[in-house]
């Protein structure tokens, strides 16, 4: 299964880590199915994302 990528960059990788953290907690709240891995990736330029795999 491919990785999924969240569509917005974040300056600093604690802000990615925050929604990192709030795909892989808040899934029980919003009733869908937990993500098997969350990560946190660099660009070239600098910037953090995130991905994941369902």
């Amino acid at each position: 299964m491919p990785w999924v990528y969240y569509g917005k960059l974040f300056d600093s990788k604690f802000q990615a880590g925050c929604l990192a953290a709030r795909i892989r907690d808040d899934w029980w709240t919003n009733h869908y199915q937990s993500p098997r891995f969350v990560g946190i990736y660099q660009t070239k330029s600098g910037r953090y994302g995130v991905k994941y795999l369902w």
